[in-house]
């Protein structure tokens, strides 16, 4: 793992805007007004998917998707000029919040601008045109970091907008070298001290499938040598094989735990429930007490939060990335008051630093514990409503709920479970 990666970034909330389809106007500006609305939902961190020009061959849609970049040196001029950009960044600084870009650099548009100028840092097919390994990415082409001059301009191109950034979140991270990543962030280090290093990993299903292709898909435990947080894809099957009824929760929650034990003490995982290749959480998750539940045992969990542009609105449409396709922001129910409490709950200091399991028990809840020596925070997330007597390891007495404004009664080693998530924070019981 970077090694200089801090713990204190499992007390962090990342919110990702597309800009395009944040607002009716898609722009810089338009995002720069809502910052205020957003930071008071408890957000430490702003992601910006794709600010880069789209290229114009092969687009698909109308409007192309933003991860088919045709200058990594520029702005997209749909979202406004540098300078808006500028103007955005500064906003995010000033409410005392980080700003985060997308880098994409597996690939780019068949006619960006490194395709014109250096065709040769390029992965060419047998017949010596320009190609990709992932046959349904036809709106792209791939780099090949076997160019050691490719090393230079990608780095030389960080750099620069390190100047302005925070850091970044580094689309398909597994399918670019190790090696390069490890340099680029040596060298950032010297323009932006504590860069942001995100990676989007990817599920072992793809990793297995690529390395069959002869490609670099590196894994997660490769990932975290560079990079500070890393996607859970590596648990996602479990998570949404749950949600399918496919697989028990006790899958998940097993998958879950034993990252505990396969990744360095400091690693930090991005815990989500929706990103904008899912589908939304209160569309694989409809039904409302379900939701707050997961919403909140979102929170508990060991990791960076993520929240996705909408989601605070219950957003069920995910936009499309051709097309322009505003988020709904009427969409409700509103869970604006539900992500400022768990924000507060998401500075404890045993979400920082802790010893973290989780299990399933009878009638679809997660039981899941945090435990320093002393302390131990307690959360119960009943994932589908259902009510009964639940039996903890926690001292008998009455603790504030911190998922809500309620408490929680712990009697004989037991709390009543009402359908509604329960956190608490306890002595821990001497063993």
């Amino acid at each position: 793992m970077a090694r200089t990666t801090t713990k204190a970034y499992r007390n962090q909330v990342m919110y990702s805007v597309f800009v395009r389809n944040h607002s009716q106007e898609g722009t810089f500006e338009a995002v720069r007004r809502d910052l205020e609305r957003i930071r008071s939902l408890g957000v430490d961190i702003i992601w910006l998917m794709p600010i880069h020009p789209i290229g114009a061959e092969a687009r698909k849609g109308r409007l192309g998707s933003p991860y088919a970049i045709s200058d990594y040196r520029a702005v997209n001029p749909d979202y406004g000029t540098l300078e808006d950009f500028r103007r955005l960044v500064d906003e995010i600084h000033r409410l005392g919040m980080k700003c985060v870009i997308d880098v994409v650099y597996n690939h780019t548009s068949p006619d960006s601008w490194l395709a014109a100028h250096h065709p040769e840092w390029f992965y060419h097919k047998a017949d010596g045109s320009l190609g990709n390994h992932i046959g349904d990415w036809t709106d792209i082409v791939d780099l090949d970091y076997s160019n050691p001059g490719l090393w230079d301009y990608q780095i030389e191109t960080l750099k620069y907008w390190a100047s302005m950034v925070d850091g970044f979140r580094c689309d398909v991270a597994p399918l670019v070298p190790l090696e390069f990543w490890l340099r680029a962030r040596k060298e950032v280090e010297t323009v932006r001290s504590g860069c942001i290093w995100l990676a989007e990993s990817v599920e072992p299903e793809f990793i297995h499938f690529a390395r069959g292709q002869g490609i670099t898909a590196l894994s997660d435990s490769e990932i975290f040598q560079a990079f500070d947080i890393s996607y859970d894809y590596d648990v996602y099957p479990a998570y949404s094989g749950y949600l399918e009824g496919k697989l028990p929760l006790s899958r998940y929650a097993q998958a879950v735990t034993q990252q505990e034990t396969i990744y360095p003490d400091n690693y930090v995982k991005l815990r989500y429930l929706e990103n904008h290749d899912r589908l939304r959480a209160a569309a694989a998750i409809p039904d409302e007490a379900a939701l707050l539940n997961w919403t909140a045992f979102l929170y508990f969990q060991k990791g960076m939060t993520l929240l996705y542009g909408g989601q605070e609105k219950s957003c069920v449409h995910v936009p499309n990335l051709f097309e322009k396709d505003p988020v709904d922001w009427a969409s409700g129910p509103d869970r604006t008051e539900q992500l400022r409490r768990l924000y507060a709950l998401k500075q404890n200091p045993l979400l920082t630093d802790s010893s973290y399991c989780l299990r399933a028990l009878p009638g679809d809840l997660l039981y899941g514990i945090h435990q320093s020596a002393q302390r131990q925070l307690t959360g119960i997330f009943s994932l589908k409503g259902n009510r009964g007597l639940v039996a903890v390891e926690a001292p008998d007495g009455i603790y504030p709920n911190l998922a809500d404004a309620g408490s929680v009664e712990v009697k004989f080693g037991q709390v009543s479970c009402q359908g509604r998530p329960m956190i608490f924070e306890t002595p821990r019981l001497a063993k």
